[in-house]
C-alpha cells in the first residue's frame, strides 16, 4: 500500500472516529432534552389485567430489591422523588409506569426487585408470575436493563431474571450501579466479568454502562441508551 493510501485511510478513519463522536454527543443531547420534560407517574398494575394500553415504546428496569433501583430512575430522570425509595428492600411490589415526553414518547416501566425481599414466599411468587406474564406477552416492550451491584457482580439471583429474559426473547442490557462505592481497578474487573457474561447470552446488549446514582457517573449514556433502545 502507498504512503498516499495509507495516509487517506487513516485520515478517512479519523473522519469516521469524528463522526461517530458527534453522533454520540448528538443522541446524549437528545436524550437530555426529552428527559428534561415531562415525565410523570402513570399507574400500579398488580397484574396483567391493569397494564396501560401498549401503545408506545416501553423500557423496563429490574434488579434485586437493594440494588438501587428507584434511585437509578430518580436520577435518569432529574426527579427526586419520581420512584419510591425505601430502606427497606422489596418495597415495589407491582409494575409502576411512567410516561415520558409530550406528547407521549415512550414509558418506562420499574418491575418488582427480586431477591432478598423481606415478604411472604406467597408473595414472593406472585411477583416472579407477574413478572414472566409480563415479559413474555408485552409487545410494546423494547428493552430491560438489568441492574447489577458493581460492589458484588452478577449473583445467581441475577442469572434466574437473565434467563427468564432469554428464554422471552427479550432484549436486555446489563447496568452496574453503585459504581463509585468501589475502586477503579476493581470496577473495571467487575465490568469485564459482566461483558464477558453478556456474551454467552442470546438476548444480551455486548456493552454495559457502570453508573452512580449519587455522582450522576454514567447517568447521560444510560439516557441515550434508553433512546436507543426505542429505535
Amino acid at each position: 500500500m502507498s504512503d498516499e493510501a495509507s495516509s487517506f485511510d487513516a485520515a478517512e478513519g479519523a473522519d469516521a472516529g469524528v463522526a461517530d463522536t458527534v453522533r454520540d454527543e448528538a443522541e446524549i443531547e437528545a436524550a437530555r432534552k426529552l428527559f428534561a420534560g415531562p415525565i410523570s407517574f402513570l399507574k400500579s398494575a398488580p397484574s396483567l389485567q391493569f397494564l396501560p394500553d401498549a401503545s408506545v415504546p416501553e423500557v423496563a428496569f429490574a434488579g434485586r430489591s437493594n440494588v438501587g433501583k428507584s434511585s437509578l430512575l430518580n436520577a435518569l430522570t432529574g426527579r427526586k422523588a419520581l420512584a419510591r425509595t425505601s430502606v427497606t428492600p422489596g418495597r415495589t411490589q407491582e409494575l409502576n409506569f411512567f410516561d415520558v415526553g409530550d406528547p407521549l414518547a415512550f414509558r418506562l416501566v420499574d418491575m418488582p426487585g427480586y431477591g432478598f425481599a423481606k415478604a411472604p414466599k406467597d408473595v414472593v411468587k406472585k411477583w416472579r408470575f407477574l413478572v414472566n406474564d409480563f415479559l413474555r406477552g408485552r409487545q410494546a416492550l423494547k428493552r430491560a436493563l438489568v441492574l447489577i451491584d458493581a460492589r458484588h457482580g452478577i449473583k445467581d439471583v441475577d442469572r434466574e431474571i437473565l434467563e427468564m429474559l432469554d428464554k422471552a426473547a427479550v432484549s436486555y442490557r446489563m447496568v452496574l450501579t453503585k459504581a463509585d462505592k468501589i475502586k477503579a481497578s476493581e470496577l473495571a474487573e467487575v465490568t469485564e466479568r459482566t461483558i464477558a457474561e453478556a456474551r454467552k447470552r442470546p438476548a444480551a446488549h455486548p456493552e454495559i454502562i457502570a453508573t452512580s446514582s449519587e455522582k450522576g457517573m454514567g447517568i447521560a449514556e444510560l439516557r441515550a441508551a434508553v433512546i436507543e433502545a426505542i429505535g
